[in-house]
């Protein structure tokens, strides 16, 4: 049974920093995808960063500079270091792991609340 625990979330002032940490277990992670999703109120889903499991990243244009993604693959974590949080940062945190060839899957954690106040 696949699991993803995520921690670290909490509340913090703005210009603060928070690191997020997902731990995944369950099945082998190879060749996956691990990214955090972020929710806030009344909007939808989106993507925040990524990483493959060759290092390479990606990350949205509103976070990019500020926050960094890493990966273990050897402990199958994913982290995601958080700096110069924004009130607009504020919302649900998801890892997600998925993988697009066979064998496929696509994985949630149960999410993690980021507070930022200004």
């Amino acid at each position: 049974q696949v699991q993803l625990v995520e921690s670290g979330g909490g509340l913090v002032q703005a210009g603060g920093s928070l690191t997020l940490s997902c731990a995944a277990s369950g099945r082998d992670f190879s060749g996956s995808m691990m990214s955090w999703y972020r929710q806030a109120p009344g909007k939808q889903r989106e993507l925040v960063a990524s990483v493959t499991s060759e290092g390479d990243t990606d990350y949205a244009d509103s976070v990019t500079g500020r926050f960094t993604i890493s990966r273990n693959n050897v402990r199958n974590t994913v982290s995601l270091q958080m700096n110069d949080l924004r009130p607009e940062d504020t919302a649900v945190y998801y890892c997600n792991v998925k993988r697009v060839l066979f064998p496929v899957y696509n994985e949630w954690g149960q999410g993690t609340q980021v507070t930022v106040s200004s």
